[in-house]
């Protein structure tokens, strides 16, 4: 072979590379796109359709500043940071249990499976209850439950990989269950309502301080988790190729950390709304061909949470479920049939 030809080879060689490179990045721009439209409508419908409609020419007017009787404060104090508080909730829930199932490979090692919410619920649950404490101290709380479930279970598990985490999350999980019921038990009638109510997960009572502070928090963590998981594609091959690669397990463990903390800042405003980390990284693997898209996982939660709390709150007239009922009712056997046409893009490990 000529050295003309040995380059043409080449040169044809690094064409079909580049070609094979594009295909995967068009899909994931496609599949950004559509949840992008997706959320953006129901985000539509959840703010301007209900039992009170507001116009979109109405809606605007309002956000610059116009005062209708009734429909501003309907909107700005309602149904607005509502909707808000549901995406950003979304967010976080769909991030963090999508850093899971793809840095353990393990498509059960979501923070709904492994104790992560459950420990933000049990610390929360004591504090109204054997506390007495309520508002921003409850929030605090469970973070630190989260965090503190987190590091036992890492502890425990060791490094016997994703499955042997796993099962001691869901054993932790089952011990810290009990905790729950022992401690609801000795709960007067108004605090087993408002126990219940966060147990099951709500964005109901939505405010804007809620809101302004778990926008923060998002702004400084997803970034971070941007910087970080510049490595995750090469943890998904495990952590013995991902080290001769050149990333370090301690890598891995910063991007636990991060989920667990988005995890718990979404529990801190909402409640453990059920299967919404579950469902949204083998949902967005799923649209993107099987491959990891954290961006999906985002948008699909945030997706999931917005419209459950449209369906939660107008599915039957006069009854408002919280939104953790509807994501909970549905979440189960829609995560079944996903398992079952083999399409969450991830083998357990």
């Amino acid at each position: 072979m000529t050295q003309i030809d040995a380059a043409a080879a080449t040169a044809t060689t690094a064409e079909t590379v580049r070609r094979a490179r594009r295909i995967p990045r068009r899909r994931h721009r496609m599949v950004v796109g559509g949840l992008a439209t997706v959320l953006l409508l129901a985000f539509a419908a959840r703010v301007l359709l209900g039992d009170f409609t507001i116009t979109v020419p109405d809606f605007f007017r309002i956000l610059t500043g116009t005062d209708l009787p009734g429909a501003t404060y309907i909107l700005l104090e309602s149904k607005l940071p509502r909707a808000v508080l549901a995406v950003l909730v979304g967010t976080a829930f769909g991030t963090g249990g999508a850093i899971f199932q793809t840095v353990l490979r393990n498509p059960l090692a979501s923070p709904d499976v492994i104790g992560v919410s459950v420990g933000a619920s049990v610390a929360a649950v004591v504090a109204i209850v054997i506390l007495g404490l309520g508002g921003p101290a409850v929030s605090l709380a469970a973070v630190a439950g989260a965090v503190g479930v987190s590091v036992l279970v890492r502890l425990v598990a060791g490094n016997g990989g994703g499955y042997r985490l796993v099962v001691v999350g869901v054993c932790v999980a089952a011990a810290l269950q009990s905790l729950i019921q022992y401690v609801f038990t000795r709960a007067d009638e108004y605090d087993a309502q408002v126990v219940l109510r966060w147990l099951t997960g709500s964005v109901s009572s939505a405010a804007w301080p809620t809101v302004g502070l778990l926008a923060a928090l998002l702004v400084v963590l997803l970034p971070t988790l941007a910087w970080l998981g510049r490595g995750m594609r090469t943890l998904e091959l495990g952590e013995d190729a991902a080290a001769g690669l050149g990333v370090p397990g301690s890598r891995a463990d910063a991007l636990l950390l991060l989920a667990v903390v988005l995890t718990a800042c979404g529990v801190a405003a909402a409640g453990p709304v059920a299967f919404v980390a579950f469902l949204a990284g083998p949902v967005a693997r799923a649209l993107d061909a099987g491959r990891t898209t954290l961006v999906g996982a985002a948008l699909t939660g945030a997706t999931i949470v917005v419209a459950a709390d449209y369906v939660a709150d107008y599915l039957l007239a006069d009854i408002n479920f919280p939104v953790g009922v509807v994501t909970g009712a549905l979440g189960a056997p829609f995560l079944l049939w996903l398992l079952a046409r083999g399409r969450t893009g991830r083998r357990t490990r």
